[in-house]
């Protein structure tokens, strides 16, 4: 935690406290002001995540990120229909850019969930409707989001029953630390620390956003 307090915070040069985690690094700073916790109701922004969020494990979400306009390249900006109908042509495209990770396993399986996202979405109505129905009761989340409680989930019981169900349908690389990190990123819950100067905002964006579904 380079840079960081004792409560896990990091003092930019605005003055703001803001969570460790983005080590002062404008990119990174920018994607925790701007999108890491808002919530989030767009289908392929959604598979989009989830579907990162595969990739990064084993990584660091900072190598994902750097990476993310050359990932929305090679996966049709991650329009699901479109990535359901890639074939062996496509992965062998993949496998040769060196602008994504590239893994097969990870690649394939991009690929498959794109098809049970397809299903999905004509069951529940829309990607959205599925994915808020796994948002946690408020009663169940911690009282105080301090370091040492946020560094103490790595997963949780929504994001377990989410990983279980997605497998169940046929996907794959969404275990439940994935999911949890996915629902961290998409606003399902809010884990900015307590005293982080994006937290109140987040706050009052989840109390606006209409859940869909």
């Amino acid at each position: 935690m380079s840079g960081a307090d004792e409560d896990g915070l990091i003092v930019g040069e605005d003055g703001r406290a803001r969570c460790w985690w983005h080590g002062g690094l404008d990119d990174y700073r920018h994607y925790h002001d701007t999108e890491w916790g808002r919530p989030v109701s767009d289908d392929r922004t959604l598979f989009e995540k989830i579907c990162l969020e595969g990739f990064q494990s084993g990584l660091s979400w900072l190598t994902i990120l750097r990476k993310r306009e050359n990932f929305r390249a090679g996966f049709a900006n991650f329009d699901f229909a479109r990535v359901a109908r890639f074939g062996d042509k496509e992965i062998g495209r993949l496998l040769q850019d060196a602008g994504i990770v590239r893994h097969r396993g990870k690649i394939v399986s991009t690929i498959n969930n794109a098809r049970r996202a397809c299903d999905l979405a004509e069951e529940k109505g829309s990607l959205a409707a599925y994915f808020w129905s796994f948002e946690p009761d408020p009663a169940t989340r911690p009282k105080r989001l301090d370091l040492k409680t946020l560094r103490a989930i790595t997963q949780s019981p929504a994001s377990v029953a989410l990983s279980k169900d997605l497998k169940k349908r046929g996907w794959s690389f969404v275990g439940p630390t994935t999911c949890y990190a996915f629902m961290q990123a998409m606003g399902l819950v809010n884990d900015h620390l307590d005293k982080c100067c994006v937290r109140a905002d987040i706050e009052k964006a989840r109390a606006k956003f209409k859940r869909p579904g």
